[in-house]
């Protein structure tokens, strides 16, 4: 296999140099790429040939549709009665208002799908009122955005649509089932350390729990969650296709957000409809300029190159698991999720199964260390929403998040050597 270095030192140094002088991912991907060919003597027509035949997939008409869904959701008067669910369930806890938080993340991820919708719909509503009720303004913040990230691992996610369609035919209904687990643990250790902390500093208790009120408010957002049902069981059960399903799903959310809880009018349904033109400009951009930096990837040998440099440090699959879990969490750092999904699968997927990792497990881990990206400097995306939302420096939100990091970190470790927190629900239903 010949290998063309100086064509890989064009692509991956002016990649990176873009990266460090803050160009906009999709650019940055776009024109490494672009530079790539140039040196190789290739035409530039290679480049709207990829890119139309990066977002020319039935599969990927999925995300699209999750992401309209999420949209109309999200400012259908969802996030209230969620709240108002989550606050029957957990509120009478120490540190109730932050268990309030996380609870309802897990069920409006379901919705969303993603993390920065749930941290500007959730946050803008939880964080007045956990600093209005005595909790920490950094506090309630790092809670928050943390928090966002079990939409990431609660189904139905994009996300997972992306991955599936970049490791080559993994099943989605396995992907959307693999996430549950993981999504409920990271939800329970975010509890412990905000329960931790509650207690240490003395944060109050809700109100008693009332098993009245819960029935009542269960009733009230039955028809929000049925959402998630009517996707995960059609696709687990083989009704229907992710891409079916995710049609289905946006005319019932139009449905339920217009004449149910009558949260948007049809002049709100256009405006609504506004925001995902731009959401989805953004995810479709990424997902095609990625697809030609993937193929110049593809046709320079990388994904066979830096295989072997991983696996030529060490034969340990204990070690080479913890090594794919730090190259995740440093791309997470510098990059979105969409590119370094649709970049990095091709090239570590085939790393992780050679150590015996599943597919479907792997792709649970890569969510989870974005998500943790997302969190993070300088590209972390949720952890500038936060700080935007909460109005507070970004260095005091990270102060405040890193003992939340720490269970995430756990959470990845359990999903990384405990293949069955990830794969007992697929095997059990699939």
């Amino acid at each position: 296999m010949a290998v063309n270095s100086p064509a890989i030192a064009v692509l991956l140094l002016t990649f990176v140099v873009m990266i460090l002088l803050r160009f906009p991912i999709a650019y940055a991907v776009a024109l490494a790429s672009m530079f790539c060919l140039l040196f190789q003597g290739l035409p530039l027509t290679t480049i709207c040939q990829q890119m139309v035949k990066g977002i020319s997939s039935f599969s990927l008409m999925a995300v699209p549709f999750f992401i309209t869904m999420g949209c109309l959701m999200g400012t259908g008067g969802i996030s209230e009665k969620l709240i108002a669910l989550a606050n029957a369930c957990v509120g009478w806890m120490t540190g109730g208002m932050a268990m309030v938080n996380i609870v309802a993340s897990y069920f409006f991820g379901g919705i969303s799908g993603s993390a920065s919708a749930d941290t500007a719909s959730l946050g803008s509503i939880l964080i007045p009122m956990m600093v209005d009720q005595g909790y920490d303004g950094d506090f309630s913040t790092a809670v928050t955005i943390t928090s966002s990230c079990e939409g990431l691992l609660v189904p139905p996610s994009h996300n997972m649509v992306i991955y599936a369609m970049s490791a080559g035919g993994v099943s989605v209904g396995s992907l959307f089932l693999a996430g549950y687990i993981p999504g409920a643990l990271l939800a329970f250790s975010l509890m412990v350390g905000s329960y931790i902390i509650s207690k240490k500093r003395n944060y109050p208790k809700g109100e008693k729990f009332s098993l009245k009120n819960l029935l009542k408010q269960f009733s009230v957002s039955f028809w929000a969650l049925a959402a998630i049902i009517i996707v995960v069981v059609g696709v687990v059960g083989g009704w229907f296709t992710a891409t079916e399903s995710a049609a289905i799903a946006v005319i019932y959310s139009l449905i339920v957000s217009v004449f149910i809880y009558r949260g948007l009018t049809w002049k709100g349904v256009w405006k609504v409809l506004e925001q995902c033109v731009d959401t989805l400009s953004i995810v479709l951009i990424l997902i095609s300029t990625s697809s030609i930096f993937g193929y110049c990837l593809t046709t320079l040998h990388v994904p066979d190159i830096a295989a072997r440099a991983i696996t030529g440090i060490t034969d340990n699959p204990i070690i080479l698991a913890l090594l794919l879990n730090a190259i995740l969490l440093f791309l997470g750092c510098i990059m979105d999720m969409a590119p370094i999904i649709l970049i990095a699968t091709p090239i570590l997927l085939p790393i992780a199964t050679s150590i015996g990792i599943n597919p479907i497990q792997f792709g649970i881990m890569m969510v989870l260390n974005c998500g943790i990206g997302l969190l993070t400097p300088p590209v972390g995306a949720v952890l500038f929403i936060g700080s935007a939302v909460a109005k507070l420096p970004m260095e005091k939100v990270v102060k405040a998040t890193l003992p939340f990091y720490i269970c995430m970190i756990l959470v990845l470790m359990l999903i990384t050597f405990i293949p069955a927190v990830s794969l007992f629900l697929p095997n059990l239903l699939m």
